[in-house]
Order: C-alpha cells, then sequence, then structure tokens
C-alpha cells in the first residue's frame, strides 16, 4: 500500500476495510465506460475554448497591440501544442478521470498530485461562474424574453446545464457537440465577412507609446507588451487541456486522447489565426481593443447593426454556452478523482444510477452561482482561473519530465514526439504566462494564492493522512512505488 494511502472505512459513505470494502466504495463511485468517441472527445476540446474566440482575447491588444498580441498568441500556442501532445502520452499511460492530478500524483507524489489538482479544480470552477456572468450580459444585449443580466439567469444556467449532465456524460457531450458546431460555423462565417473589410494599416492603428521600450507601431506598448499580452494569447487555447478529465468515459482512451487532443488543438489554432486576423484588421485593433463583444463591433463599427453582426451576435450566446457546458464537465470529474481517492471529502465522488457524480456537479454549481451572483465580476474570476491553469501547466509539464526520465522503460501507447524537450518548453512557457498574470490582475493572482492555501492547509493537516488506495490514481502511483522498492532489493 502506498505511503500515506488507506482502505475505505469510517465515513458514511465509505465501507469496511478489505479488498470486499474496497470493491464496494468504487462501485458507488463508478463513471459510464465507452460513452465517448474520438468524435465527441474532440468536440470537448474545441468546446472548452470556443468562447475565447467571441470575446475576451482582444483585451491583449490593449497590453502589447496587434504585434505584441500576435507574439504571445504564437508564444501561447507552442505552450499548448508542447502540453498537449505530452498530455496525450500521459493520458494513454493513465486512462482515469483524475487527468492532471493523477499524472502528477505518480511522477510528484501526493503533494505534487494535490497541488495540480487544485489548480485544476481553481480554472474549472471559477470559469463558468464567469462565463455565467458573460452569458448574462449576452442575454441582456439581445433582448431575450425581456430578462436582464441577473442572478436569474446565471441560476438558469447552472439548473438547466447541470440538469442535462446528470441526465449521462453521452448526451451531455453530444449537446455540447451540436451547440460547439454551430459556434465554429458561425466563427467561420464571421471571419468570410469581416475580411471583405479587411485593411492591414488598421492592424497597428493604436498610437505608440514612447515610454514603452522598444515601442514602435506594431509593439506600441514595447517589448514588455508581448509578455503582459500572455494570459490573452491563451484565451484562444485555455480549457483544451482538460480534455484527459473524459479518459475514464471514452471509448477506446489509449487510442482515442491523442487523436481527440491533437485534432482539437488543430481546429483551435485555425479559428485563433482566422478570428485575430480578420476582426482587427475589419475595424482596427485601436476599435476592438477593450469591446465586451469584438466580433459584432469588428463587423458593424459604431454603426446600426446588420443581418450578419446580429448572427455573430447570437453564434457568441452559443460559443458562451458550449464553454460553460464543458467546464462544468471539467471541474466535476476532477473533483470526482481527488474526493475517490481521499484528498477532498469522499462523499463528493458518490455517483448517481445514471454513473454521474451528481454532488461533484451540485456543490461546484453552487459555489459558482453564488460567486457570480456575488461578485460580478466576470474578468477577475477569469484572472484567478488564468492563474490556477498555468499552475497546472506548470507542474503536468514537470510530470511528464520527471516520468520520461525516472520511468523510461513504462509502456508507452503514445509517444510525444521530441521527448522531454517538449514537455520543457511547456514547462518554461507555463512559468513565464504564469509571472505574467501578476503584470495583468495582481489582485487576482494573491487570490488565487490565498484559495491555494486554504486548501493546502486542508491537505497537510487533515486528507492526506486519509487517502484511498484502492483509486485507481493511487494504485497506478503505489506499482510505481513497488517496483521501485523491487529494483533496490
Amino acid at each position: 500500500m502506498a505511503q500515506g494511502t488507506e482502505t475505505p472505512a469510517g465515513p458514511p459513505d465509505s465501507t469496511s476495510p478489505g479488498a470486499t470494502g474496497s470493491a464496494a466504495y468504487l462501485r458507488r463511485r463508478t463513471l459510464r465506460r465507452g460513452s465517448a468517441g474520438w468524435l465527441l472527445l474532440t468536440g470537448l476540446g474545441v468546446a472548452y475554448v470556443v468562447s475565447g474566440d467571441f470575446s475576451g482575447w482582444n483585451i491583449g491588444l490593449s497590453k502589447g497591440g496587434f504585434g505584441g498580441l500576435a507574439v504571445a498568441m504564437v508564444l501561447m500556442g507552442v505552450m499548448y501544442a508542447c502540453l498537449v501532445f505530452a498530455l496525450a502520452e500521459l493520458s494513454a499511460i493513465l486512462p482515469t478521470a483524475g487527468g492532471g492530478y493523477g499524472f502528477a500524483r505518480r511522477a510528484l507524489g501526493t503533494w505534487g498530485g494535490f497541488l495540480t489538482g487544485t489548480a485544476i479544480l481553481i480554472e474549472y470552477i471559477l470559469a463558468p461562474a464567469a462565463i455565467s456572468l458573460f452569458i448574462g450580459d449576452y442575454v441582456e444585449s439581445l433582448g431575450l424574453f425581456g430578462l436582464t443580466s441577473g442572478w436569474p439567469v446565471y441560476l438558469a444556467c447552472f439548473a438547466i446545464f447541470i440538469g442535462i449532465h446528470l441526465w449521462g456524460v453521452g448526451e451531455a457531450l453530444r449537446f455540447s457537440l451540436i451547440v460547439t458546431a454551430i459556434a465554429v460555423a458561425a466563427l467561420l462565417i464571421f471571419a468570410v465577412g469581416a475580411f471583405t473589410e479587411f485593411d492591414a494599416g488598421r492592424l497597428n492603428d493604436i498610437p505608440a507609446d514612447p515610454s514603452a521600450f522598444g515601442s514602435n507601431s506594431w509593439l506600441p506598448y514595447g517589448l514588455l507588451g508581448i509578455w503582459a499580452a500572455f494570459p490573452f494569447g491563451m484565451w484562444f487555447f485555455l480549457g483544451v487541456e482538460g480534455v484527459p478529465l473524459a479518459a475514464e468515459e471514452a471509448k477506446d482512451p489509449v487510442r482515442s486522447m491523442p487523436k481527440a487532443l491533437a485534432i482539437s488543438l488543430a481546429v483551435l489554432v485555425f479559428l485563433a489565426l482566422i478570428t485575430f486576423v480578420s476582426a482587427t484588421g475589419a475595424q482596427g485593433a485601436n476599435a476592438i481593443k477593450e469591446a465586451g463583444n469584438p466580433l459584432v463591433v469588428a463587423l458593424q463599427g459604431t454603426g446600426e447593426p446588420t443581418a450578419l453582426s446580429r448572427f455573430v451576435n447570437y453564434a457568441g450566446l452559443a460559443g458562451l454556452v458550449a464553454s460553460f457546458f464543458s467546464l462544468i464537465f471539467a471541474g466535476s470529474r476532477q473533483l470526482f478523482a481527488l474526493s475517490r481517492a481521499g484528498y477532498l471529502p469522499r462523499f463528493l465522488s458518490l455517483t448517481n444510477r445514471r454513473k454521474s457524480p451528481y454532488l461533484g456537479l451540485l456543490i461546484p454549481g453552487v459555489i459558482g452561482f453564488t460567486l457570480a451572483a456575488w461578485s460580478g465580476n466576470g474578468g477577475r474570476m477569469l484572472n484567478v482561473a488564468v492563474f490556477g491553469a498555468t499552475i497546472s501547466y506548470a507542474l503536468m509539464a514537470l510530470s511528464h519530465i520527471v516520468l520520461r526520465r525516472r520511468e523510461p522503460d513504462l509502456p508507452r501507447p503514445y509517444r510525444t514526439p521530441g521527448g522531454a524537450r517538449t514537455s520543457g518548453v511547456a514547462f518554461v512557457l507555463a512559468c513565464s504566462a504564469l509571472v505574467a498574470t501578476f503584470l495583468v490582475d495582481r489582485d487576482a493572482a494573491f487570490i488565487a494564492l490565498g484559495v491555494y492555501a486554504v486548501a493546502l492547509a486542508y491537505f497537510a493537516f487533515y486528507s492526506r493522512h486519509r487517502l484511498v488506495a484502492a483509486a485507481p490514481e493511487e494504485e497506478f502511483a503505489a506499482l510505481a512505488a513497488a517496483e521501485a522498492e523491487l529494483k533496490r532489493d
């Protein structure tokens, strides 16, 4: 048995020690296997991210200008590509719902696993809360049913979409695929319309700041502007790393997971390029740099709405729904895995008759709704989520490096091109992006650190002494420890 773990015993939702007790414990915490093939997984990967194409990324223009955001987008694209290749290998080795937590657990021990899982949870609980606010703004701006942005709209978002998840994972991912397809089609139609108004001279129309080092027409805020634009370059890809969280419910995850990760990233890179260039060139970087709906502004400027701009506005709502819906899924699976292994209270991993982790869906939903209704600051919550994301990226990349060097003979059905060098690039860029979050929103970074501190105190003084050895991720780590001990003997 791995150090610091135990068989389930004591709490009302667990069973007595022993093999029989462990089996009963896990039976009450079982997901529906074989529910998602590579197509649904690819749709999930795109759904996580697609809302970022409709809004948010353009604020990077106010930090780095067109040139600064362009460089930041390329560097962050490289980071995500390297990370996705590393995760494809890791998810083929350990296809469980733990995702990043499971990978880090084997490579970096219980502390590393908890640090990674907590960072992922921060991202996937805060991001849906922020997006629910944006959905409310869209509903109000479109005049849907006469509703205004407020807590009834946020509550409806969480209630309706969590309800679909409780129905079953297959139904949830099919719904997500349909909404995502609508959003992607809208982005393609938008790009065609925007390119008809394209003027390359508008790309660099933000006045240069003469006090900024290295400033020019392409880098109006200087070289430091590139770094400050990192978090916004991430918006074109933020969330795609969550695909491995569906591994336990996937069909043939060893093959489908790497395929889905690669295809979803390729789609996202294409969408990022056409959206960024066409939107900026249509009306100019200065016109859209702080717009809440940059694609609509890119099409109509300050003029009257057109048929195309109205369509894109409605499609933006579809993109927000797709990302909101899929991020709820990701957060519930990470919470499920950490709870099943005892890092968080075990009752949170109980599943219903349709094999959905109902408490893992409901409790983060309550937290997200409360934050949305109380705070009303979607931008701040997203910045907190980005901070958590960058920590998890660095730790997942480090996990790949450690396993490559410490366990070179571990069976790898899929191997990352470039090996540890690839994940090394992801690690360096993730650390750079983490520091950049302090340049954008220092308060958000310290809020995330405060949440981290509370979680770590809980783990240090309580849960690390009550881990469940029978959980798949813990068994995987225990096997590594046993093999290492045999080699020493």
